[in-house]
């Protein structure tokens, strides 16, 4: 088993780092493109420096390098300036609070409908466009020429803008499909800390817990039953089983893996797993019960012979 799950990794999970460097160079580029838009057309926008952020920096993405998140920070928005900024006082407050939903609102009009992308294609040779009509703030990215793309069997890249307010190691997301109806709420990120806890224990025991979390990732995402089931709850299943199983070295890895189908197993009929940081937060909360019924089968066959989330 042990040996059936390195081989997985290494051919279904792991990412070439050229597919990782090449995702995060076309990133990269549509930031400094978006950026200076932004200051030269809205200098006044209270906007820090924007970044790369999510699980393709991290090195927690797999199978494909298709997704990448732009951090787009706020500077300080309820902070009253001399200049009393527009910004600051009408696009983002609803009823003396700063709106989430506002937010997200403004940025659309003002990148996503405004920023002229046929220019930004040609000089970056690619196509990218704007994904409208969603909730969040999405671009898609296609490489090479039109002749060259419709050859191309190429997975396009999708890239995600994400305002958000940071004070110290909190980071308030601005994520209007994660906090309605509530439109001036905003979204508490606990990815930071999860992250920066799986590091910390695999760095302090050259575990294997950030590698069985993407085994689980992949094995998620290519098997449609258990789809549904995202990044979230499998990393908080890792954090929670790590409290009361200290050995994750490598030679544990197919025991913790089976561990971990057992466990979810428990979490699903419980039809609750708690956050590692904010325990009122319940991750499977948005499951209908005819997915947590097939991913319950799923995983009841793959107690006995866990090589079937293998394939």
């Amino acid at each position: 088993m042990e040996a059936h799950l390195q081989q997985y990794y290494h051919t279904r999970v792991a990412l070439a780092q050229h597919e990782v460097q090449r995702a995060q160079s076309l990133a990269l580029d549509i930031c400094m493109e978006i950026q200076g838009f932004l200051h030269g057309r809205h200098p006044d926008m209270p906007l820090g420096e924007m970044s790369l952020g999510g699980s393709l920096l991290d090195d927690l993405q797999v199978v494909s390098a298709d997704h990448a998140c732009l951090l787009v920070p706020l500077q300080s928005c309820l902070t009253k300036s001399p200049k009393s900024s527009i910004y600051n006082n009408i696009r983002y407050l609803v009823g003396g609070y700063l709106s989430s939903e506002a937010v997200v609102n403004m940025f659309s009009k003002t990148i996503m409908e405004t920023i002229n992308w046929p220019s930004i294609s040609s000089t970056m040779d690619c196509l990218v466009r704007p994904v409208l009509g969603g909730p969040d703030l999405r671009l898609e990215i296609r490489p090479g020429h039109e002749k060259e793309r419709a050859q191309s069997s190429d997975q396009p890249l999708f890239i995600s803008m994400l305002p958000l307010l940071r004070e110290g190691d909190v980071v308030l997301t601005a994520q209007p499909e994660l906090t309605s109806p509530w439109v001036n709420a905003w979204h508490l990120s606990l990815y930071p800390w999860e992250t920066q806890r799986l590091a910390q224990l695999d760095a302090a025991d050259a575990g294997c817990r950030r590698q069985t979390l993407k085994i689980l990732k992949a094995a998620c995402r290519l098997n449609p039953a258990l789809r549904p089931l995202e990044a979230a709850p499998l990393a908080n299943l890792i954090l929670h089983l790590s409290d009361s199983e200290s050995s994750w070295s490598q030679i544990s890895l197919d025991v913790r893996f089976q561990q971990c189908i057992v466990e979810l197993i428990g979490y699903l009929e419980q039809g609750a797993l708690h956050s590692y940081f904010k325990p009122a937060v319940n991750l499977l909360s948005g499951l209908s019960e005819d997915q947590v019924d097939q991913m319950g089968f799923m995983l009841y066959c793959a107690v006995s012979e866990p090589e079937i989330l293998l394939i």
